[in-house]
């Protein structure tokens, strides 16, 4: 599993630093600071796989969580929305087309259909390329980082912890999950908003709000698609509360 996961990222990696072959030296070495990121939580993947936890869904995680971060490094050094756009259209292509051929053989082996992977990519395009736009990269920070570590995290806790399980349309939820996913995105949205509105009102109500929203998302998203309703509505919902309440 960890080497399907592995190839996806590195595939990624190269159609990105093709793409980056005809922009500055400064935009090649801060592409190379995230390829160097990204190769870090691929060693991590099979160091865990290796030596540790053979667990595939751990495994996704750890891939899941970890490439998140890389919006940090986009926003941090001003990646050109470009970039991100171009690789998420060709990585939401090689994804859709894993799901018809054999190209990254393993992607769906989690136990259960989803279109994830597929969601995840298309998300940070959406993203960046939306608020890089509006010169506000920390809503795209706050939908994708919501993603990454609050339902990773609350994946990993509600499979292992999740002792009082609900059913939403069929699908198998644990509160003790959807408690670490509303705890989670609270501290990531309030951590971005702190360092860019400052310790205001408005920061814990907005944070607050969204972690609601984006728990609420995660538990009613079926088929991988809160890697798309997620991101995507906590960034929406965080940009549009803090126009009404500045």
């Amino acid at each position: 599993m960890v080497r399907s996961v592995n190839i996806y990222h590195i595939v990624v990696l190269l159609l990105t630093s093709l793409f980056d072959l005809q922009s500055t030296s400064s935009l090649s070495l801060q592409v190379a600071i995230v390829a160097v990121w990204v190769s870090l939580i691929l060693v991590i993947a099979w160091l865990t796989n290796r030596f540790v936890n053979e667990d595939p869904e751990i495994l996704r995680k750890i891939v899941h969580i970890g490439t998140g971060n890389v919006i940090l490094f986009a926003w941090w050094l001003d990646i050109p929305a470009s970039v991100g756009i171009t690789a998420s259209i060709l990585a939401s292509a090689v994804t859709l087309l894993s799901y018809l051929f054999p190209i990254l053989p393993g992607i769906n082996s989690v136990g259960r259909q989803s279109l994830g992977t597929f969601f995840y990519a298309v998300s940070i395009g959406v993203l960046v390329g939306c608020f890089w736009h509006l010169q506000q990269p920390q809503y795209a920070a706050i939908g994708i980082l919501v993603m990454a570590w609050g339902d990773g995290l609350a994946a990993l806790i509600g499979q292992r912890y999740g002792k009082h399980k609900y059913q939403v349309f069929g699908a198998q939820k644990s509160w003790e999950g959807s408690l670490t996913m509303a705890v989670v995105s609270y501290i990531v949205c309030s951590l971005i908003l702190l360092f860019t509105l400052g310790n205001v009102w408005q920061t814990w109500l907005v944070s607050l709000a969204v972690a609601l929203v984006a728990t609420g998302l995660e538990a009613f998203s079926l088929l991988g698609v809160d890697n798309l309703t997620v991101p995507l509505g906590s960034a929406a919902f965080a940009f549009v509360l803090i126009q009404l309440l500045s």
